[in-house]
């Protein structure tokens, strides 16, 4: 987990991602719709990108893309973010 939190420390949001998955673009076009300036980790274009993915995994996220930190709090991945959007409690 040392990975994913050096990567989220005091970001406000954070986004871990493929760059061919479609869901995380839905996902990162949804927070980015809020205002948030989320900051991205494209998993298949950095370097440790599959240890990270492992980690996330070991955290129960599943699939490991999208997971979606803010406030260096794990909200979830496409189904818990989409939860709270249709909530309307994502925003708040």
């Amino acid at each position: 987990m040392d990975n994913i939190n050096v990567l989220i420390a005091e970001r406000p949001v954070v986004i871990f991602s493929r760059s061919s998955c479609s869901m995380c673009h839905a996902i990162k076009t949804l927070i980015s719709s809020f205002g948030a300036n989320a900051t991205v980790y494209e998993l298949d274009e950095i370097a440790n990108g599959r240890k990270i993915e492992r980690e996330l995994a070991q955290l129960g996220c599943q699939p490991s893309v999208p997971a979606v930190f803010i406030g260096q709090q794990l909200v979830g991945g496409a189904r818990e973010v989409m939860s709270l959007q249709v909530q309307n409690q994502l925003g708040q």
